[in-house]
């Protein structure tokens, strides 16, 4: 089964846009940072982090992980020549509880970048090396581990682009 998504975009005035999706969330483009403007790149990174965070929240809960905080950061490389393509991004995902499972943290990182996140799906399959991190904070005793957990990208999602 699919689903369609449906997006409206207009010009209001010169470089800004105003889109709406089919759900009726609204989103301001165009290159004034200053005015809560975005950049529809940036807005690729940013839902990139935002839907693996979802994933791995979700299964993080689902294995009875104590987590107090959670953050993702992600970090984007994009080339200067046209197309400017993001070449590279590093999605690091920080978990900070006490006596996090680094096993459960890195199955959840793992779930979403290979099963559950389409934007994680559309975007490795296309030109991007994107990058799995991880690091965990123990509020136990304050110590903190990391490490890289999978690299999906590029072109190497032959299940997507069948």
């Amino acid at each position: 089964m699919s689903r369609d998504r449906t997006a409206r975009l207009v010009h209001d005035g010169e470089g800004r846009y105003h889109g709406t999706t089919g759900t009726g969330r609204r989103v301001t483009y165009g290159d004034a940072a200053a005015d809560n403007e975005l950049s529809p790149v940036e807005m690729i990174v940013v839902s990139l982090a935002g839907c693996s965070a979802m994933d791995v929240w979700a299964i993080a809960v689902k294995k009875r992980q104590p987590i107090e905080r959670y953050e993702v950061a992600a970090v984007a490389t994009q080339r200067d020549e046209y197309p400017q393509v993001l070449t590279e991004i590093t999605v690091t995902h920080k978990v900070t509880g006490p006596g996090i499972s680094e096993a459960a943290i890195r199955r959840a990182i793992e779930l979403s970048a290979t099963k559950y996140c389409p934007v994680n799906a559309m975007v490795s399959a296309g030109a991007t090396e994107v990058h799995h991190r991880f690091v965990i904070t123990d509020t136990n005793d304050m110590s903190t581990t990391g490490g890289h957990v999978i690299t999906t990208g590029p072109y190497r999602r032959p299940d997507v682009l069948d």
